[in-house]
């Protein structure tokens, strides 16, 4: 990862933490922080997923209503 990445991968991380536990999709990370596709929301979610709560599944999100494969952070 490059430091770029990594500093976008911690951004991601906060917003998800700050957003518990609602759900939240990649584009409304992306939109949020106002990252490029380079910042790769994606990835990073998928990162997260499975260490510290965070859990990736199909749900509704959050910020739009759709639904969509979502990262939340659980107690």
């Amino acid at each position: 990862m490059t430091a770029l990445q990594t500093d976008a991968f911690h951004t991601i991380e906060k917003l998800v933490s700050r957003l518990a536990p609602g759900p939240v999709c990649d584009e409304c990370i992306t939109q949020t922080l106002g990252l490029s596709p380079f910042d790769h929301a994606e990835q990073a979610t998928h990162e997260l997923a499975g260490a510290n709560g965070f859990q990736r599944s199909k749900d509704v999100c959050s910020l739009c209503g759709e639904t969509r494969s979502v990262i939340a952070r659980r107690a």
